[in-house]
């Protein structure tokens, strides 16, 4: 078969994705995910807290829904629906924590979990650090020189 034939081929067979249904979907299931999050702060809110321990109590309980749900095999099936909507920060750094421990659980809990657990997430953190650090030291450098951002 020739270049041209497989391309031809690849076109006709490829199944194309719905646009404006994916951004529709991917638009809700974020909104959704991020209504939970002030749902769920006004609700620990209500228990006395002040706004920084309801904020990390929503972290928390978004971060271990987000394991339940994909240890069950459900968030993935929420993802194929929501697209990108799944990709709230939180829930979706989560994910892919989560995802790499199971993948890897059969390797044993060091070389395995513990050696492979970051293996989405690492450049994820590693590349977030090293910008974090760069647009620190440009700002200092910056206000240091008696300029303002």
């Amino acid at each position: 078969m020739k270049k041209e034939e497989y391309l031809k081929y690849v076109e006709e067979t490829t199944k194309r994705a719905d646009v404006k249904k994916t951004f529709l979907f991917s638009f809700l299931f974020g909104g959704l995910i991020c209504a939970l999050g002030e749902a769920l702060r006004l609700f620990f809110l209500n228990f006395s807290l002040n706004e920084k321990d309801a904020s990390a109590c929503v972290s928390c309980f978004l971060i271990i829904l987000t394991a339940i749900l994909t240890g069950l095999g459900l968030f993935h099936k929420i993802a194929k629906i929501a697209g990108a909507g799944t990709f709230v920060p939180i829930t979706g750094f989560a994910n892919s924590v989560i995802s790499s421990a199971l993948e890897f659980k059969t390797e044993g809990f060091i070389l395995g979990v513990g050696a492979k657990i970051f293996v989405i997430a690492g450049p994820v953190i590693v590349y977030g650090t090293a910008a974090s650090i760069i647009c620190g030291l440009v700002f200092y450098f910056i206000t240091l020189l008696g300029g303002t951002i």
